[in-house]
């Protein structure tokens, strides 16, 4: 990863610090079908907590604002952050359980995510407001869908930076918060959801880039649309662009875009235009979904990207 040296700009992450439960098997159950599983593991996961690592891993500068339980769940869900770098110093202790999320990943890397909030629900805005120096600072301000949205209304609002919304899950915010974004990211599917929330008699986008010129149709600055193997679309004051991924043999998508959010969120606080960050995002992405687990198959600045071939 020769290309960013770090450390880099600093990044603020406000959001979830969960404990994964990885299930593996061969294919997702239907409705009322049981399956066997071949193994489970126990990952530090979490969106925030995801995002955060991998953006340190890529060389940033980074403070993780969020909540875990008083349970012996919570040194596990820290560790690999501890390890990387990440100032948990506005992680609070409450409580109660740790956040947890129980992964089910198919043979072939797709998966399905179920999340129990735990800790992450006291994420407030007066839990947001304790850390308020930490945002402030920060070049990108990084916030997700599951913390309560008081809180990503208040890390926004706290901001002094550009703020990166991955309104994923999504959950209902206040529209100003979609739209002071820059960028939204999101995938296809939260797309079409996030466009609804803005505007529920918005047409259903006839495809990927009809989709985002509708969300910057809303007023939102930037928009980053996740698009698995099919790498991504940024849009901004500058253009659209399609942004093509390395071609890779995926083994676990499970915090892929998280990978993506964390590396884009470094390279948009080192100065990088949106357009060089998610062609580096999208590499990093690529990485990630080579290996099992969501932390643990993140890049670090000694390893080698996967190349876009022309």
């Amino acid at each position: 990863m020769t290309e960013q040296q770090g450390p880099g700009g600093k990044v603020a992450v406000v959001g979830s610090i969960n404990l994964d439960q990885v299930v593996r098997l061969t294919r997702h159950p239907l409705p009322g079908e049981t399956l066997l599983g071949s193994s489970i593991t126990l990952l530090p996961g979490g969106k925030g907590a995801n995002q955060a690592l991998a953006a340190a891993q890529c060389g940033a500068i980074v403070s993780l604002v969020g909540a875990v339980g008083n349970d012996p769940n919570a040194a596990l869900a820290t560790a690999l952050l501890e390890t990387s770098g990440v100032d948990l110093g506005a992680v609070r202790t409450v409580d109660g359980a740790t956040g947890v999320a129980v992964i089910c990943v198919a043979d072939g890397g797709e998966n399905t995510i179920v999340v129990i909030p735990g800790a992450n629900s006291s994420v407030d805005a007066e839990a947001v407001e304790r850390a308020a120096a930490r945002i402030a600072e920060a070049a990108v301000v990084v916030l997700q869908g599951e913390i309560p949205a008081e809180g990503i209304a208040a890390a926004a609002k706290l901001a002094t930076g550009r703020v990166l919304l991955n309104l994923a899950p999504v959950v209902a915010v206040d529209p100003a918060v979609i739209r002071a974004a820059s960028p939204l990211v999101v995938n296809e599917h939260e797309g079409v959801l996030v466009l609804a929330q803005l505007d529920p008699l918005a047409p259903v986008p006839a495809d990927d880039e009809a989709l985002v010129a509708s969300l910057r149709a809303q007023g939102i600055p930037s928009v980053v649309l996740t698009r698995g193997a099919d790498g991504a679309i940024c849009s901004d004051s500058e253009g659209t662009h399609l942004v093509p991924a390395p071609t890779v043999q995926a083994v676990d998508t499970s915090g892929a875009g998280d990978a993506f959010v964390g590396a884009l969120s470094t390279r948009l606080a080192a100065g990088a235009s949106l357009l060089e960050a998610s062609r580096y995002a999208v590499r990093v992405g690529a990485f990630a979904v080579q290996g099992h687990g969501t932390q643990p198959s993140y890049p670090t600045l000694s390893d080698v990207l996967p190349e876009v071939k022309a």
